[in-house]
This record gives structure tokens, C-alpha cells and sequence, in this order.
């Protein structure tokens, strides 16, 4: 199927997307049950907020964040540690042809959404706002 010269820029596509859920959901179950041969990690309650799937389906970067967002960086790096189990887990639940890289990222949408509502909380803003 040809490209028209707009998908490029589209974002990703429906299969991206179904994907990423998919890994998601499976990520957030694996978590919950504490199936992860580390004590530590298996203490932590993770969430997985958004998994973004490449479009070819090799790497899938799954954002995350312990609940309090305490011990992020330590939850991330304990997540890349473990990606050959998580990964196998994974092939186990998901029919895909390939089982994608796993990449693990802090989520940073709750920060973004507070400095979001300072910046619209701010005199200045509101006044423009307001015109």
C-alpha cells in the first residue's frame, strides 16, 4: 500500500495503538501480580501510563511511575533490568511475529498537568486569557 505524503506526520497508527494497549495492559498485569523475580520492584506499585510502539513494532517504550512518584529513576532502571523477563512474558500473552524491545521512560504527565494549571493560575495569563 503506497504512503500518501500526509502520513508521516499523522502520529501513529491504529495497529501502533492497539499494540501499545496491548503491551500496556499486559506490563500493568505482569506489575500487579508481582511476577518479576525482584523483591524490590515486586514492593513497588507501577503504573504503566502510555506504551508507544515504533512503527515497525521493534521497540516499545512503556512510560511509568511508582504510585507517589518516589523512587522513579530507581523503578526505570529496575524495569530495563528485567526487560528479557518482561519480554518473555509478553510473547507469552501477545500474538505478534516479534516481541518489541522494551524501553522504559518516567511518566511526566501528572508534572506536566500541575505546571499546566500554575501557568493558567498565573495573574498574567488570566488576564490575557480573559480579553
Amino acid at each position: 500500500m503506497a504512503k500518501n505524503k500526509f502520513q508521516g506526520n499523522s502520529g501513529p497508527s491504529q495497529r501502533q495503538l492497539r499494540v501499545g494497549e496491548l503491551i500496556r495492559r499486559t506490563l500493568s498485569d505482569v506489575l500487579m501480580r508481582g511476577e518479576l523475580h525482584d523483591p524490590d520492584l515486586s514492593r513497588m506499585s507501577i503504573t504503566v501510563g502510555e506504551v508507544r510502539v515504533s512503527p515497525d513494532l521493534r521497540i516499545a517504550t512503556a512510560f511509568v511511575l511508582p504510585l507517589g512518584g518516589d523512587g522513579a529513576e530507581e523503578a526505570v532502571q529496575r524495569l530495563a533490568r528485567h526487560q528479557g523477563e518482561l519480554r518473555h512474558f509478553l510473547g507469552k500473552q501477545i500474538k505478534l511475529k516479534h516481541v518489541p524491545e522494551l524501553r522504559f521512560r518516567v511518566d511526566d504527565t501528572f508534572e506536566r498537568m500541575d505546571r499546566t494549571r500554575e501557568i493558567f493560575a498565573d495573574e498574567k495569563v488570566r488576564q490575557d486569557l480573559d480579553d
